[in-house]
């Protein structure tokens, strides 16, 4: 029987984690090393592999914690709910996640832009959950409820629209200053898509 672990292993794991989020969605898999993490999370290499054996470990442990913040609020989007309501609270879900989780959108990025080697596994759960609410989003159509619209290419621009906060930060910022994007992103966004789903 495995014992609980102690409230300075669990401290230990999660400053791991927490480091390893850094070094990977900075460096991606490749680029990343283990000391590395080691040394963002401020622990000796060999205490790191004591919790973890291998960057494989770390990283795959990072990727499923963030699958699962990454999928809900397209989980949450509600076939009985007011349409444009459930897609505008999709979008400013999605937004919000990019301002608040930038180091994990960034590492999905990497992630996906090698090729998703160590996400393979969970693109057909990506593929069924868009499906289950791209066919929600065309009976919306269908009934006439919203304009008429790709389902698919509406869940990729709201991807798009938000997740370049996150994972162009730098550009955004170097163009718009010191100011905060995301009030003008959340009117912005908002906006353009009540002028683009109006029946």
């Amino acid at each position: 029987m495995t014992k609980p672990a102690t409230r300075i292993q669990q401290k230990n794991r999660s400053t791991i984690l927490s480091a390893g989020l850094d070094v990977f969605s900075q460096f991606g898999f490749r680029g990343a090393t283990v000391d590395q993490v080691a040394t963002a999370a401020g622990l000796s290499k060999p205490n790191l592999l004591y919790y973890f054996p291998s960057k494989e470990a770390i990283h795959q442990e990072v990727l499923a914690s963030l699958l699962d913040l990454w999928l809900d609020p397209l989980r949450d989007m509600d076939a009985d709910g007011d349409p444009i309501t459930e897609i505008l609270t999709y979008a400013q879900r999605k937004l919000d996640l990019s301002r608040d989780y930038p180091r994990e959108s960034r590492l999905f990025a990497n992630e996906i832009l090698q090729g998703a080697p160590r996400l393979a596994y969970t693109l057909p759960t990506l593929k069924s959950l868009v499906d289950e609410k791209a066919a929600i989003i065309q009976t919306w159509v269908n009934d006439d409820k919203i304009a008429v619209i790709d389902p698919y290419h509406l869940i990729f621009l709201i991807w798009g629209q938000t997740q370049h906060y996150a994972d162009f930060d730098v550009q955004v910022r170097a163009v718009l200053g010191s100011d905060d994007p995301y009030p003008g992103a959340a009117i912005f966004l908002e906006h353009t898509l009540r002028r683009l789903l109006a029946p």
